[in-house]
């Protein structure tokens, strides 16, 4: 990145999560693309490449795991990390 400032893909459904994140990784000087469904995700990694894309599990129009293996399965994104979060509680 060469002093560049990191670009952070963050990509979910809920706003009022997308804005805490994206607050919280601004005050510490990365640059942040944001969206709201995997659809938008999938396009703006494509578009934008970022050096990490944070994914929230369950999403409208593509899930956080439809969206993985895509990113995965392209040639220019496959080494991409990616944070999946999921706020999914376990069953007893």
């Amino acid at each position: 990145m060469n002093g560049a400032k990191a670009r952070i893909l963050i990509c979910d459904d809920d706003p009022l999560l997308l804005e805490l994140m994206e607050f919280r990784l601004r005050a510490k000087g990365y640059e942040v693309i944001k969206a709201v469904d995997g659809a938008e995700a999938l396009s703006k990694a494509e578009r934008d490449a970022p050096d990490i894309i944070v994914l929230d599990a369950m999403m409208p129009k593509a899930d956080g795991i439809e969206v993985l293996a895509r990113i995965k399965g392209d040639p220019a994104l496959s080494e991409t990390p990616v944070v999946m979060l999921t706020a999914r509680k376990a069953e007893k």
